[in-house]
């Protein structure tokens, strides 16, 4: 089956049946089936329209939108990270967290294919500088899709609560840049910090459902 979407399809109806979060998981996070096991049903496949429940994409794309900010790396950065979807595992704990999105265009196409690495630290606010706990990459799928299952980052002296990112399309340049949670009371403090640059968080029984879309310079 061909997943792709037409490039006729508007923009609107683009983000609002792309950003969408199957009905298994809401169910999961709302006390049912765990994150975990309902993904490799989800994995790919195309939301229904009438089973799921919408997070509006942060930022929206539109025709000749601004590319997402590039943001610092930060100290903690760690080259060659293994390849997988999910952080979590027995030694990770915290608030369990889903995110999900698309890389686009800025005239709002999917890249295909494009690498998508995150990195941020653990509940207790530090990063594994030795290892890869909490660190890895993926590549979007055919429609310009990513999702990641990790815990919401644990807080740091000088720092809101925040992910770390780089994206890159295949022979593009790397954009390297930072997610952040609405409604964090450090976000006013973070000299870092941008609005632009905040998640659509909605919070579940099990955890939380975040989404954003980067726009890349193509």
């Amino acid at each position: 089956m061909n997943h792709r979407q037409p490039k006729n399809l508007t923009r609107r109806a683009f983000l609002w049946r792309g950003l969408t979060i199957p009905a298994a998981l809401v169910l999961a996070a709302c006390g049912g089936r765990p994150f975990s096991e309902v993904f490799s049903d989800i994995a790919g496949g195309e939301p229904e329209a009438d089973t799921t429940l919408t997070l509006l994409p942060t930022p929206a794309c539109d025709d000749g939108d601004e590319p997402t900010i590039a943001q610092t790396e930060g100290p903690f950065y760690t080259p060659d990270t293994p390849l997988r979807t999910s952080f979590l595992g027995p030694d990770v704990t915290g608030l369990r967290m889903v995110l999900r999105g698309y890389v686009l265009t800025t005239d709002c196409q999917p890249v295909a294919g494009a690498l998508v690495d995150f990195w941020h630290a653990d509940d207790a606010g530090v990063y594994d500088n030795a290892g890869y706990k909490l660190r890895g990459h993926q590549f979007t799928d055919a429609n310009g899709r990513y999702t990641l299952e990790t815990i919401r980052p644990g807080l740091y002296p000088g720092r809101t609560r925040h992910f770390h990112v780089k994206v890159q399309a295949a022979n593009q340049p790397v954009l390297t840049t930072q997610l952040y949670f609405p409604d964090e009371p450090g976000n006013a403090s973070d000299g870092i910090f941008n609005p632009l640059l905040l998640m659509q968080v909605q919070i579940a029984d099990e955890g939380l459902l975040g989404a954003f879309n980067f726009v890349l310079n193509i």
